[in-house]
């Protein structure tokens, strides 16, 4: 008697947005690190930008390498060298995780930090221009891993022009991934082939459009770290600089939100062909409400235990959501795009007079 075989299940793609975000980043190697245990789900293409391309980048080069596994102990063995690399180099030290959930006793530990990056450029305080990350980076990558297999997006910003310039294939290299992480303030730009290049937050945290052309899913799960609105106005010069930030590296993403939600009610409407337009289906993590009210300067510390929180939060948080919200992967947007981003952004009518 000859055994039927039952055909393989076919499996769910996904494409992930990855924001940037400063050590807040754990928070998505959390998210990564559950993501990966879900055997039916294939990635198939990232964006990131700044932290977020760390991870994307680490991630694939451990799966090209061996799978899942070892993409997830790549994740782990690179937030851990951040850690140690930032011990030795942050000239204010680490503060150590003392309680279940940071609070307010973190806020200030590396406001002095930011406070003279304001007064001093890196060209001044860094002559060097010594970055840690450089030295990460090539102890855990090796960039030829990264030209195969999952497709990878990585943003920086061009000094000289504000446009957002988004490097794939074999384009993507230690410099490109340091300058999609360059923060003015902090580190001088990174020149790639004569261009000097920033942070690509400024103008794409992270660029969606790349996945919408680049693959063939329609499936896209955003992992979002910086908050779009914050209570209450900002009062300190501190936090009005942490607020301008955070509208400015979110201004990008509503921008696409806003388009992507442009197209989907044209295509809804019958006036555009889902054949010839990508009907998107997007998702979203975020962290907790307390993280997400965390001063921006909590962005600098890089202890092990921070991480390590931040890690379980980001597994928790993306637990919960493949609970809630799997069954929409392949299907529809388990987010309402008019709600969430653009709901507090309408134009007030008024009547016309004639």
């Amino acid at each position: 008697m000859v055994a039927i075989r039952k055909p393989k299940a076919k499996k769910l793609q996904l494409d992930l947005a990855l924001q940037g975000g400063g050590a807040h980043g754990a928070f998505t190697w959390g998210v990564l690190d559950r993501l990966l245990e879900e055997e039916d789900i294939e990635i198939t293409g990232i964006s990131g930008t700044s932290a977020g391309a760390m991870n994307a980048a680490v991630l694939i080069d451990g799966y090209n390498e061996g799978g899942r596994k070892r993409a997830k102990q790549q994740l782990h063995d690179f937030w851990r060298e951040i850690s140690e690399a930032a011990a030795t180099f942050a000239p204010f030290g680490q503060v150590p995780h003392t309680g279940i959930m940071p609070g307010m006793e973190w806020m200030n530990a590396f406001n002095p930090m930011d406070m003279m990056s304001r007064m001093f450029s890196p060209y001044e305080c860094n002559p060097l221009n010594i970055n840690p990350m450089r030295g990460v980076l090539e102890r855990i990558l090796e960039p030829k891993h990264l030209q195969n297999g999952i497709k990878l997006y990585v943003t920086a910003t061009n000094v000289e022009t504000g446009e957002a310039r988004v490097f794939q294939g074999n384009e993507i290299t230690i410099d490109v991934l340091l300058a999609s992480a360059c923060l003015p303030f902090v580190y001088q730009a990174v020149e790639i082939d004569g261009v000097p290049y920033w942070d690509g937050g400024y103008m794409g945290n992270p660029a969606i459009w790349p996945l919408i052309y680049g693959t063939k899913c329609h499936d896209v799960l955003l992992v979002q770290i910086n908050p779009l609105t914050r209570s209450g106005t900002p009062k300190t010069a501190m936090d009005i600089i942490n607020r301008v930030n955070e509208i400015s590296f979110n201004s990008s993403l509503i921008a696409e939100m806003r388009a992507i939600n442009f197209v989907r009610k044209l295509i809804k409407k019958g006036r555009l062909k889902n054949t010839e337009y990508a009907d998107m289906r997007m998702h979203r993590v975020l962290p907790p409400a307390d993280l997400q009210e965390m001063n921006a300067s909590s962005k600098m510390n890089a202890s092990w235990d921070f991480f390590l929180l931040l890690h379980g939060i980001g597994r928790t948080q993306m637990d919960a959501w493949l609970t809630k919200n799997k069954k929409y992967l392949g299907k529809e947007s388990s987010i309402d795009i008019q709600e969430q981003f653009l709901a507090k952004s309408h134009i007030r009518k008024t009547k016309q007079v004639t």
